[in-house]
């Protein structure tokens, strides 16, 4: 397989993207949604490009609880080949769940890695958990190495399945040796558990091309291939440089040893997580 920066690799039939965020600053929002613009337009012409047509959108901070503009970019893509992520509290009620479901909702996010910009908190998770199961939805956790430790009592008894983003964010210092590794593995091998290999540069000393965190993603794979995701990460909100969209594609071929491995996190498992229709 080619990984060079303008030529994209191998992508099999039906490949999904399984992390981006549609950013419309025509949706009311905190303010910040102009500057880190990413519409579902624009997506549709990246989409193309990489030879990903399937997607999970995942709803974007600037946004807080209202994820109309979420809804709106599965609706505009297409429910046969997206999903979303939503972000929500406790106060949700079973009808907009029910609802949300009916429009492509697959699981709800607690992104609590940053705690001076979280808009929802862990306590509400093992709740929303419960209350998700019976749509077989997952929790998605984004949380730095240190939190998934902290929070270890509440991660083992979600009971439905979990997503971990971003390579869990180890400490790039301390890498494989970060002691979230082995509970993440631990994680992997309760069987509900999946890891999301995205945003080499959220976790890494390095620059570009990030070799630290693609050696994480490696250990990943290798681990569970069977149990791993793959994103883009698009549109990138946390980088001053425009990155490479080819390139970050072609980085599935740097974390996966094979072409088994690269077809389960692109298409295989997407269909176990997300519920895309498994033709690919």
């Amino acid at each position: 397989m080619l990984a060079n920066k303008n030529t994209l690799s191998w992508m099999p039939e039906n490949a999904c993207n399984s992390h981006l965020h549609i950013i419309d600053p025509t949706y009311p929002n905190n303010g910040k949604a102009q500057e880190q613009k990413g519409t579902i337009a624009m997506y549709k012409k990246v989409a193309a490009q990489i030879h990903m047509p399937r997607a999970v959108f995942v709803q974007a901070k600037p946004f807080g609880l209202d994820n109309k503009c979420l809804l709106d970019a599965i609706h505009s893509f297409g429910i046969e080949n997206s999903r979303g992520i939503a972000v929500t509290d406790s106060t949700v009620t079973d009808q907009e769940l029910q609802d949300w479901h009916h429009q492509g909702i697959r699981g709800l996010r607690f992104s609590i890695w940053n705690p001076a910009n979280a808009v929802v908190s862990i306590k509400d998770c093992l709740g929303l958990a419960h209350r998700i199961k019976n749509y077989d939805w997952n929790i998605q956790l984004h949380m730095s190495a240190a939190q998934l430790l902290e929070y270890k009592d509440i991660i083992l008894n979600i009971p439905c399945k979990i997503v971990i983003d971003h390579m869990g964010r180890l400490n790039p210092s301390l890498g494989l040796s970060d002691p979230a590794y082995p509970f993440i593995c631990r994680l992997i091998d309760k069987g509900n558990t999946w890891v999301k290999l995205c945003g080499p540069y959220l976790n890494t000393k390095e620059e570009y091309p990030w070799r630290d965190a693609q050696a994480i993603a490696q250990a990943f794979s290798s681990y569970a291939p069977e149990r791993m995701l793959f994103g883009t990460d698009w549109p990138h909100v946390t980088e001053k440089e425009p990155l490479d969209e080819i390139y970050l594609a072609n980085l599935a071929c740097k974390f996966f040893k094979d072409e088994k491995a690269l077809h389960l996190a692109l298409v295989e498992n997407p269909c176990r997580v997300y519920g895309f229709k498994n033709n690919g």
